[in-house]
Protein backbone atom coordinates (compact mmCIF):
# COMPACT_ATOMS: atom_id res chain seq x y z
CA UNK A 1 0.00 0.00 0.00
CA UNK A 2 1.77 3.64 -1.07
CA UNK A 3 -0.28 5.06 1.32
CA UNK A 4 1.65 3.82 4.21
CA UNK A 5 5.19 4.27 2.55
CA UNK A 6 4.47 8.26 1.99
CA UNK A 7 6.70 10.89 3.62
CA UNK A 8 4.01 12.69 4.16
CA UNK A 9 0.38 12.76 4.27
CA UNK A 10 -1.91 15.55 3.47
CA UNK A 11 -3.07 17.59 6.64
CA UNK A 12 -6.48 18.24 5.47
CA UNK A 13 -6.71 14.10 5.87
CA UNK A 14 -5.18 13.66 8.78
CA UNK A 15 -7.37 16.29 10.27
CA UNK A 16 -10.42 14.03 8.83
CA UNK A 17 -8.95 11.21 10.41
CA UNK A 18 -8.39 12.51 13.96
CA UNK A 19 -11.76 13.99 13.90
CA UNK A 20 -13.38 10.38 12.37
CA UNK A 21 -11.07 9.11 15.47
CA UNK A 22 -12.67 10.97 18.24
CA UNK A 23 -15.68 10.40 16.76
CA UNK A 24 -15.43 6.47 17.62
CA UNK A 25 -13.33 6.98 20.71
CA UNK A 26 -16.96 8.78 22.35
CA UNK A 27 -19.15 6.22 20.68
CA UNK A 28 -17.24 3.00 21.68
CA UNK A 29 -15.91 4.39 25.15
CA UNK A 30 -17.76 7.99 25.54
CA UNK A 31 -13.89 9.26 26.31
CA UNK A 32 -12.34 12.28 24.23
CA UNK A 33 -8.90 11.89 23.12
CA UNK A 34 -6.19 13.36 25.35
CA UNK A 35 -2.58 12.07 26.71
CA UNK A 36 -1.50 14.36 29.50
CA UNK A 37 -3.25 12.53 32.19
CA UNK A 38 -1.02 9.30 31.14
CA UNK A 39 2.02 11.03 31.87
CA UNK A 40 0.72 12.10 35.33
CA UNK A 41 -0.63 8.77 35.96
CA UNK A 42 3.04 7.53 34.56
CA UNK A 43 4.61 9.93 37.32
CA UNK A 44 2.59 8.43 40.27
CA UNK A 45 3.48 4.83 39.42
CA UNK A 46 7.44 5.92 39.65
CA UNK A 47 6.42 7.73 42.52
CA UNK A 48 5.04 4.43 43.60
CA UNK A 49 7.98 2.43 43.19
CA UNK A 50 9.46 5.04 46.03
CA UNK A 51 6.80 5.83 48.49
CA UNK A 52 4.47 3.18 48.10
CA UNK A 53 0.75 3.04 48.76
CA UNK A 54 0.81 6.67 50.16
CA UNK A 55 0.68 7.77 46.89
CA UNK A 56 -2.96 6.42 46.36
CA UNK A 57 -3.59 8.92 49.27
CA UNK A 58 -3.02 12.08 47.39
CA UNK A 59 -6.11 13.74 46.10
CA UNK A 60 -4.76 13.92 42.83
CA UNK A 61 -4.35 10.06 42.24
CA UNK A 62 -7.71 9.55 43.91
CA UNK A 63 -9.24 10.77 41.14
CA UNK A 64 -6.76 9.45 38.60
CA UNK A 65 -4.94 6.83 39.89
CA UNK A 66 -1.52 5.86 38.57
CA UNK A 67 -1.92 2.74 36.56
CA UNK A 68 -2.01 1.95 32.59
CA UNK A 69 -5.22 3.61 31.42
CA UNK A 70 -6.20 3.60 27.91
CA UNK A 71 -4.62 7.20 27.58
CA UNK A 72 -1.24 5.24 28.06
CA UNK A 73 -2.54 2.99 25.67
CA UNK A 74 -3.03 5.74 23.38
CA UNK A 75 0.87 7.12 24.08
CA UNK A 76 1.85 4.02 23.22
CA UNK A 77 -0.10 3.77 20.48
CA UNK A 78 1.18 7.01 19.14
CA UNK A 79 5.00 5.81 19.64
CA UNK A 80 4.56 2.88 17.92
CA UNK A 81 2.74 4.46 14.94
CA UNK A 82 5.19 7.20 14.82
CA UNK A 83 8.18 4.75 14.37
CA UNK A 84 6.10 2.37 11.60
CA UNK A 85 5.56 5.17 9.76
CA UNK A 86 8.77 6.32 9.83
CA UNK A 87 10.26 3.10 8.91
CA UNK A 88 7.41 2.62 6.43
CA UNK A 89 8.23 5.73 4.51
CA UNK A 90 12.03 5.31 4.99
CA UNK A 91 12.72 7.83 6.77
CA UNK A 92 13.74 6.43 10.48
CA UNK A 93 17.26 7.58 11.67
CA UNK A 94 18.76 8.27 14.28
CA UNK A 95 20.02 12.37 15.33
CA UNK A 96 19.97 13.72 18.53
CA UNK A 97 20.22 16.72 16.69
CA UNK A 98 17.88 17.75 14.03
CA UNK A 99 19.61 19.66 10.89
CA UNK A 100 17.22 22.87 11.94
CA UNK A 101 18.23 22.75 15.42
CA UNK A 102 21.84 22.73 14.06
CA UNK A 103 21.31 25.38 11.84
CA UNK A 104 20.68 27.93 14.95
CA UNK A 105 22.35 26.37 17.67
CA UNK A 106 25.24 24.21 16.51
CA UNK A 107 25.38 20.61 16.82
CA UNK A 108 25.71 19.34 20.58
CA UNK A 109 22.77 17.85 22.00
CA UNK A 110 23.63 18.97 25.38
CA UNK A 111 21.27 22.31 24.66
CA UNK A 112 18.64 20.01 22.17
CA UNK A 113 18.00 17.69 25.16
CA UNK A 114 17.88 20.83 28.12
CA UNK A 115 15.48 22.56 25.84
CA UNK A 116 13.37 19.62 25.26
CA UNK A 117 13.65 19.02 29.24
CA UNK A 118 12.29 22.39 29.64
CA UNK A 119 9.75 22.58 27.31
CA UNK A 120 8.76 18.91 28.23
CA UNK A 121 8.24 20.50 31.95
CA UNK A 122 6.33 24.12 30.54
CA UNK A 123 3.78 21.84 28.66
CA UNK A 124 3.10 19.33 31.57
CA UNK A 125 2.52 21.93 33.99
CA UNK A 126 0.44 23.66 31.71
CA UNK A 127 -1.47 20.74 31.11
CA UNK A 128 -2.38 19.98 34.95
CA UNK A 129 -3.03 23.68 35.25
CA UNK A 130 -5.31 23.81 32.06
CA UNK A 131 -7.17 20.83 33.06
CA UNK A 132 -5.93 19.45 29.82
CA UNK A 133 -3.19 19.36 26.83
CA UNK A 134 -3.21 20.32 23.23
CA UNK A 135 -4.74 17.09 22.20
CA UNK A 136 -7.50 17.08 25.02
CA UNK A 137 -8.33 20.97 24.30
CA UNK A 138 -7.23 21.14 20.93
CA UNK A 139 -9.03 18.04 19.64
CA UNK A 140 -11.69 16.78 21.96
CA UNK A 141 -12.85 20.30 23.47
CA UNK A 142 -12.83 22.19 20.05
CA UNK A 143 -14.53 19.29 18.90
CA UNK A 144 -17.33 19.56 21.84
CA UNK A 145 -17.12 23.46 21.00
CA UNK A 146 -15.95 23.43 24.66
CA UNK A 147 -15.14 27.63 24.87
CA UNK A 148 -12.51 27.19 27.25
CA UNK A 149 -11.25 24.42 24.92
CA UNK A 150 -11.23 27.46 21.87
CA UNK A 151 -9.48 29.66 24.04
CA UNK A 152 -6.53 27.18 24.85
CA UNK A 153 -6.40 26.14 21.20
CA UNK A 154 -5.67 29.53 20.34
CA UNK A 155 -3.32 30.53 22.91
CA UNK A 156 -1.50 26.57 22.05
CA UNK A 157 -0.99 28.34 18.74
CA UNK A 158 -0.07 31.92 20.06
CA UNK A 159 2.55 30.26 21.90
CA UNK A 160 4.10 28.17 19.69
CA UNK A 161 3.90 30.53 17.41
CA UNK A 162 5.73 33.59 19.71
CA UNK A 163 8.09 30.57 20.90
CA UNK A 164 9.55 29.13 17.71
CA UNK A 165 9.93 32.48 16.81
CA UNK A 166 11.48 34.12 19.57
CA UNK A 167 13.98 30.35 20.31
CA UNK A 168 14.75 30.27 16.24
CA UNK A 169 15.59 34.56 15.99
CA UNK A 170 17.71 34.04 19.13
CA UNK A 171 19.94 31.23 18.05
CA UNK A 172 20.69 32.88 14.92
Amino acid sequence: MDIFSMEQWSPYAVGIGIGVLSWFTFLLSDKPIGASTAYARTAGMLEKLLRGEKVGEMAYFKKFPPVVDWEGMLVAGIVLGSFLSAWLSGTFRLEWVPSTWAVSFGSSPLPRVLAALAGGFLIGFGSRWAGGCTSGHGISGTFQLTLSSWISAICFFIGGIITAFLLFSFGT
